[in-house]
């Protein structure tokens, strides 16, 4: 007599879901996850320039101080929701992708806005952005598109 010892997928805890879903969604949730942490080594590196800048006796002002704080601790935030999103938490993966697209568009924005800060700042903040406008693309890629279903 033969039973059956496998799980069913209505058993299988929510958490798990990534190990079901497709190669390329794991390919692409796997290169989200790279770029994130890419942003968040070059928001680390744009902090020691703002760092090295002030201790040079150069002019920071408390905008780029702020700043060089903050994005690296949002990029800490991020990896963690994308590591969820990667795990099946659909809120997550809506918010990394809203992110991805807001934030670049905020920062080289306001970067843009004269007098805020130096153009060296600015290029660097363009550079910092690089990696989570790929997120944003990738997020918005067929693959993960079909991991994610938009049931409404």
């Amino acid at each position: 007599m033969e039973s059956n010892t496998h799980p069913t997928t209505e058993a299988t805890p929510h958490h798990t879901r990534h190990t079901h879903q497709a190669p390329d969604a794991l390919r692409a949730f796997g290169m989200t996850v790279t770029s994130i942490k890419v942003y968040g080594a070059l928001c680390v590196v744009a902090f020691l320039a703002v760092a090295a800048v002030a201790g040079s006796g150069h002019t920071v002002n408390t905008f780029m101080w702020v700043r060089a704080v903050l994005l690296p601790v949002i990029a800490v935030l991020i990896h963690r929701m994308a590591t969820a999103a990667s795990r099946g938490s659909r809120r997550a993966f809506e918010r990394v992708g809203t992110l991805a697209v807001i934030m670049p568009i905020a920062i080289i924005g306001v970067d843009l806005i004269p007098g805020v800060c130096p153009p060296w700042y600015a290029a660097m903040q363009t550079v910092c952005m690089a990696p989570l406008v790929c997120v944003a693309f990738i997020t918005r890629g067929s693959a993960l598109r079909a991991a994610f279903p938009k049931g409404r």
